[in-house]
């Protein structure tokens, strides 16, 4: 890494607070299309639905806490999902401005906007929980998107909710493994105190199938919600993928989001094509690398990141190799460069995508002083096994149109069934499973309390 570099710039947000007088000016560029009966269109984009003309308006009118409220009542991390949703292929990319050849409405920008005045004021962003003659015990098991999002649904239903996790703190990948230059952490813990005031319990620290087991929980709650998400990053598996200065996707920016960002070097070579490989290169630029290199085996017609995040990429000054396949990783002790061999695609003979096919003779080296490797995630077998009712297809949890497993009791939501996806989906997911318990799930005759859940919460 240059030692010149600004760290500032590195941590430098993409998508920077509004001032009042900037959201003032955005808001009334809003049209409030979609009236008479008829969603806007920046609505239906959203996964979660949020009233994007009704919050714009309350800020046009100076009520940026209503906003929030009409925000948040449809997504729980709208906070959140303010920075880190892909709004240029969601409500953004669907604003009508853009089909007069206009710069869309800024309603990430105003989201943040709305709900950052209202998690900084204190104020109340939830209703008050439905009372309900016979709550439902439910346990979440995972406290990412789609985990908070179930468990504050159902606590907003008026059921009594316990989310486990495994690690000392709640977010998932939001906190682990979304840029820095996105979002570090807040608001997020703003928003689980939002959640936690709706009653909802925490346990920290419970790895499920060591501290407790899936079927133990199963057995004590009248419901549980899978929101495990996926594993750690699928492993680099050639030649020299133990060589110093080769990096999992995932390490790596948890390393950069700790503030002990690893040294790279001035040439950097990114494996992957997705959204995951392009924050890792775009992050590799902010830390000083002076060349970045992305190496995808496919075309970039194929490539599974959003077009304006690799756009964004490439205008920030990484490179691209397209149709390239490394083969191995070469150096002694630390990684030195990657030998690569180009492809073409060919059909696929079971109807799927093109496959890659190695060109024989074309091997050629890309020099690198650190290698960071995303190529997927893993998903979480051995804890989705330990409760054998539940179907896996390809490692994904099977969910029908409810959200639920094939064990009646049982539902799931985000990375775990979609492989990964959006947290704006994954929230969608946790808010949509939590109505359909609330609908279909009748509670349990119980003899005496379930120890998981004596009511001692984690700080």
């Amino acid at each position: 890494m240059d030692i010149s570099v600004d760290m500032r710039s590195v941590y430098e947000e993409e998508r920077p607070r509004l001032t009042d007088e900037q959201a003032l000016l955005e808001a009334t560029r809003c049209l409030e299309c979609g009236r008479d009966g008829r969603p806007a269109p920046c609505i239906e984009a959203c996964p979660t639905q949020i009233d994007i003309p009704g919050f714009i308006r309350a800020i046009r009118e100076g009520d940026p806490l209503t906003s929030a409220r009409l925000i948040f009542a449809a997504n729980v991390l709208g906070g959140t999902c303010a920075r880190v949703c892909p709004v240029e292929a969601l409500c953004e990319g669907a604003c009508v401005l853009t089909h007069e050849k206009r710069r869309p409405v800024a309603i990430g920008r105003l989201q943040r906007y709305a709900t950052d005045a209202a998690l900084e004021a204190g104020a109340a962003i939830h209703p008050r929980p439905r009372q309900t003659q016979q709550p439902l015990r439910v346990g979440v098991v995972g406290a990412g998107p789609a985990g908070l999002a179930c468990a504050a649904e159902l606590a907003r239903l008026g059921h009594q909710v316990t989310v486990y996790e495994a690690r000392p703190e709640p977010g998932g990948l939001v906190v682990s493994a979304i840029a820095p230059y996105k979002q570090m952490v807040a608001p997020l813990p703003q928003e689980v105190e939002a959640i936690r005031a709706l009653g909802v319990t925490f346990r920290f620290n419970t790895r499920i199938g060591q501290d407790v087991s899936l079927a133990t929980l199963e057995a004590q709650h009248d419901a549980l919600f899978l929101g495990v998400g996926m594993d750690g990053d699928v492993p680099l598996e050639m030649e020299g993928a133990d060589l110093e200065g080769v990096w999992p996707s995932l390490r790596f920016i948890e390393r950069i989001k700790a503030l002990h960002p690893p040294p790279l070097g001035d040439q950097v070579v990114v494996i992957g094509g997705g959204n995951t490989a392009i924050d890792v290169a775009r992050e590799a630029v902010r830390l000083g690398a002076r060349h970045v290199t992305v190496l995808y085996r496919r075309t970039e017609a194929e490539m599974p990141a959003f077009r304006h995040e690799v756009e964004a990429a490439r205008e920030e000054g990484v490179q691209f190799e397209w149709l390239t396949l490394p083969v191995r990783l070469l150096g002694e002790v630390r990684v030195q460069g990657v030998e690569c061999m180009r492809t073409r695609l060919v059909p696929d003979p079971s109807g799927g995508r093109p496959r890659p096919q190695v060109v024989e003779g074309t091997a050629f080296v890309v020099p690198a002083d650190a290698v960071i490797f995303a190529i997927g995630q893993q998903p979480r077998t051995d804890l989705l096994t330990s409760l054998p009712s539940i179907r896996l297809e390809h490692g994904r949890v099977w969910v029908d149109e409810n959200f639920r497993t094939t064990h009646p009791r049982v539902f799931a939501g985000g990375d775990c069934v979609n492989g990964g996806g959006t947290v704006v989906e994954a929230v969608q997911h946790g808010k949509l499973a939590a109505r359909a318990i609330d609908r279909l799930i009748t509670p349990r005759r119980r003899t005496k309390p379930s120890p998981a859940t004596d009511g001692k919460e984690d700080a």
